[in-house]
C-alpha cells in the first residue's frame, strides 16, 4: 500500500491532485490510500485514482489497520508532527520533507514561497516519482437535480479576513444578474445568512440562496457545468480550476503566487490589490474586517475581469458545457 497523508480540506486535497496521480502512475500494482477526513471520500473518487479513504482527523492519532505501508508520503506539511503521524504506520519508506526535529534526515528542504501544487511535484521528484503539476482535472459529475449554466458567487472562507465586502459581493450579483446571468450563491451552513444578505441586497429570488443545501458532489457538478464561478480563496475556487470554468478569485491575506489558479490558463483570473494605503471607505459593518488587499478591489473590476475570463474560456474551449 502506498499511504497519503492529507488531512485538510477541499482546496488542499485538489492542489494535491497531480502529486496523487504521479503515485498511482508510479505505482500502479499497490493499492493507494489517503487518509483525509472523511467527509472528502466523495471528491477522492472524483480524483479517480486513489483506492480508498481513511478517515483522519487533522493530525489526530490514527489506529493503521492492516500491514505497513510499502511507502508513506506525506502530503500534509513539513513536520514534525505530520512525519511522526505517518512514522507511527511503520512504513518501509517515509517519503517526505528534510525535518531533523523527526528524525526524518531524507527529503528535499522545505520552501516557503512555493505553490502548493509544485511543492508536492516537487517532493515527489526528489524520490524520483514524476507529476505533472497542469494535471488538476477532476471527473465531472453529472448535474441530476443541481441547475445548470449558472454562474456561481462563493463569498464564505476560513477567516473573515479571506471575505470580500457583503455589500460589493451583492452589488456584482445585482450587476451580474442585470447582464443576464442566473446568479446563485453558495456557501456552508454556517454561511447561509451570509449568502441570504448577499442575495437579499442584490434583489435576487430566496432561490438563489444555495449555501447549506449541497453536498459535496452537488456542489461539484454545479461548478463543472456553471457558466462562471466569482469566489474568495477558497476550495470552490480549485473546483473551478479542475473543471475548466471560467473563474475570478479574490485574494487577500495569500497571495495568489502560492495558492491561486495557473497562471497560464486565461480563463481563470486571481485578484489581488496592491494597497499603499488606507483602503477606501466603504458603507459595510463587515468592512474592519476585510483584509485591506481585498478592500481594494473594485466592482468594476470584477465584472471587467468577469467578461475577460468568459471570453477566454470559450475561445479556449474551456468553458461549461
Amino acid at each position: 500500500m502506498i499511504l497519503v497523508l492529507r488531512a485538510l480540506g477541499v482546496g488542499d486535497l485538489a492542489t494535491a491532485v497531480p502529486a496523487l496521480r504521479g503515485l498511482r502512475a508510479a505505482f500502479p500494482g499497490h493499492t493507494l490510500s489517503v487518509a483525509a477526513p472523511d467527509w472528502l471520500t466523495p471528491l477522492a473518487e472524483l480524483i479517480g485514482d486513489v483506492d480508498n479513504v481513511i478517515p483522519t482527523n487533522g493530525l489526530d492519532p490514527v489506529d493503521w489497520a492492516g500491514p505497513a505501508p510499502y511507502w508513506a508520503v506525506n502530503l500534509h506539511g513539513r513536520g514534525p508532527q505530520s512525519h511522526r503521524l505517518l512514522g507511527s504506520a511503520d512504513p518501509e519508506r517515509l517519503c517526505a520533507f528534510h525535518c531533523p526535529e523527526a528524525g526524518h534526515l531524507d527529503g528535499p528542504q522545505w520552501r516557503q514561497d512555493e505553490h502548493e501544487v509544485r511543492r508536492w511535484c516537487r517532493l515527489l521528484s526528489w524520490y524520483g516519482v514524476r507529476a505533472d503539476p497542469d494535471d488538476l482535472d477532476l471527473r465531472r459529475p453529472a448535474p441530476r437535480r443541481v441547475p445548470v449554466g449558472v454562474t456561481v458567487l462563493h463569498p464564505g472562507g476560513k477567516g473573515t479576513a479571506r471575505r470580500w465586502s457583503p455589500g460589493r459581493f451583492a452589488s456584482l450579483a445585482r450587476e451580474l444578474a442585470r447582464g443576464g446571468h442566473r446568479v446563485v450563491v453558495t456557501g456552508s451552513p454556517d454561511e447561509r445568512d451570509l449568502a441570504e444578505r448577499i442575495v437579499a441586497g442584490a434583489g435576487l429570488p430566496n432561490t438563489a440562496v444555495l449555501a447549506g443545501r449541497l453536498d459535496l458532489v452537488e456542489l461539484a457538478a454545479m461548478v463543472a457545468h456553471a457558466r462562471l464561478v466569482v469566489s474568495t480563496d477558497t476550495g470552490i475556487a480549485h473546483l473551478a480550476t479542475a473543471y475548466r470554468v471560467p473563474s475570478v478569485v479574490l485574494f487577500g491575506p495569500i497571495r495568489p503566487e502560492l495558492w491561486g489558479p495557473p497562471p497560464d490558463r486565461p480563463w481563470h483570473r486571481a485578484l489581488r490589490a496592491t494597497v499603499t494605503g488606507p483602503p477606501s471607505v466603504a458603507a459595510d459593518t463587515d468592512w474592519a474586517r476585510v483584509h485591506p488587499a481585498l478592500a481594494a478591489i473594485e466592482v468594476d473590476e470584477v465584472l471587467t475581469v468577469a467578461g475577460e475570463v468568459e471570453r477566454a474560456g470559450r475561445g479556449c474551449g474551456a468553458a461549461a458545457t
